[in-house]
């Protein structure tokens, strides 16, 4: 067990979704920093701090902050965010350090498994009432889930559009994506370093609308490998031939390609908006759920989920105080000031009903995707699934190689590295 948790925690500090929200973009986790020697009480004349650890935006966090320390005034609570770069590592370390550590966290879904089997967290229905999900997104509920058991108060997501160039496409957005191939065909001349569409064609989170549109999977709920699954395969076949159209593919290539409008479309994140306008790009967006697969289907991009959770000695200790705040990030008015203030994706559907949420394109396009997109798995071995995810879509669309045979080798690989974190 010691060996698995160690080759988890390790992964996990290569991986974690980073939410722009519209036009801001985050970096990687930083070196570990350890909390001050010297830490402020918890407890101050009357008012009680809750501590919220993150390793986000803070600009975004203090957007949060201030919503929910309105609601919270009468209450006599008061929530600080603290920002602690390298949180899995902090969290290892004072997870479960009732003076030293935080009382909840706000993180990407997809670290939750790695997190719950620390042995730190509390459901939050151990510190709340199941009511205060009813709003929620179904999807961004799901994220939020493990072994049963509901972790995460989700409050904003992201998932991939397809982004256009309004002065470059010609006529309609097609509607499937067998049309979008045939337009790519006929408005591509590679010789020319001119693109109808680009996309990120063997990183996997970029080509899981494929697959999880085809009902294939990259892993399932019971830490299975998928490469070798016949829906996976199938959608992998069919991604390569949209591949040979889509220049290289690497992420600093088809941004390039885009801003310098060589390309009419990419399939990319919210968090490419600012370096778009900043390129004086009239920016189209469609949702990728309205685009089907020849089988009937629709795409089905990864969302990933930024929630907030709640440590066991919080649970425990400070029950009334944690329930009102996380009652007071369920309301719908922190959704808005999300959207209003940094372009996020609210969780909550009541959100929806302000003309700042509903009226913004991205966010309504976001919302209308999060109907066919799926949580990124958030089981600790999806940290061992990255790699041999993409060593197959290289070895297809880079190197030619045969697909049924780098199925079959980087399945056995990905079961392998799944096998030396038990």
């Amino acid at each position: 067990m010691k060996r698995k948790l160690a080759v988890i925690l390790s992964a996990a500090m290569m991986l974690g979704v980073f939410f722009g929200c519209g036009e801001k973009q985050q970096n990687a986790a930083a070196p570990t920093e350890k909390p001050d020697a010297a830490k402020t009480p918890k407890e101050t004349q009357g008012s009680e701090e809750i501590s919220i650890w993150h390793d986000g935006d803070e600009s975004i966090m203090q957007v949060i902050e201030g919503q929910v320390n309105k609601t919270l005034a009468e209450d006599g609570i008061t929530v600080k965010f603290e920002k602690k770069s390298g949180l899995t590592d902090q969290i290892k370390l004072y997870g479960n350090d009732a003076e030293n550590g935080p009382d909840l966290y706000m993180y990407a879904h997809d670290s939750l498994g790695i997190f719950v089997e620390m042995g730190v967290l509390a459901p939050i229905t151990d510190a709340a009432d199941k009511s205060i999900c009813s709003d929620m997104l179904p999807m961004t509920m799901e994220a939020g889930q493990y072994k049963g058991e509901q972790y995460l108060l989700p409050l904003y997501f992201e998932t991939l559009l397809f982004m256009y160039n309004k002065g470059m496409w010609e006529g309609e957005v097609p509607s499937t994506t067998d049309e979008l191939y045939t337009y790519m065909k006929e408005h591509t001349d590679a010789a020319a370093g001119k693109y109808a569409l680009v996309n990120q064609h063997s990183t996997a989170y970029n080509v899981a609308p494929f697959i999880n549109g085809y009902g294939g999977y990259i892993i399932n709920s019971d830490a299975k490998p998928g490469l070798t699954d016949e829906k996976t395969k199938a959608a992998v076949e069919y991604n390569q031939k949209f591949a040979e159209l889509e220049a290289d593919g690497d992420y600093n290539t088809v941004t390039a390609l885009f801003n310098e409008q060589k390309a009419a479309a990419i399939i990319g994140g919210p968090w490419l908006v600012s370096g778009i306008r900043e390129a004086g790009i009239d920016l189209g967006i469609r949702s990728l759920s309205e685009f089907t697969l020849p089988d009937g289907g629709a795409l089905a991009p990864y969302s990933g989920v930024q929630a907030v959770g709640v440590m066991k000695h919080a649970a425990e200790n400070k029950k009334e105080a944690v329930s009102k705040v996380l009652n007071a990030l369920a309301q719908p008015e922190v959704g808005i000031a999300l959207a209003k203030e940094a372009g996020c994706a609210p969780a909550n559907q009541k959100s929806y009903d302000s003309e700042d949420v509903s009226g913004n394109e991205i966010i309504a396009a976001m919302k209308r995707t999060a109907e066919t997109a799926e949580p990124m798995p958030n089981i600790p071995e999806m940290s061992v699934m990255w790699g041999p995810a993409e060593a197959l879509l290289a070895a297809v669309n880079k190197s030619g190689e045969d697909l049924d045979s780098a199925a079959e080798q980087y399945q056995k690989e990905a079961e392998t590295a799944i096998a030396d974190m038990q």
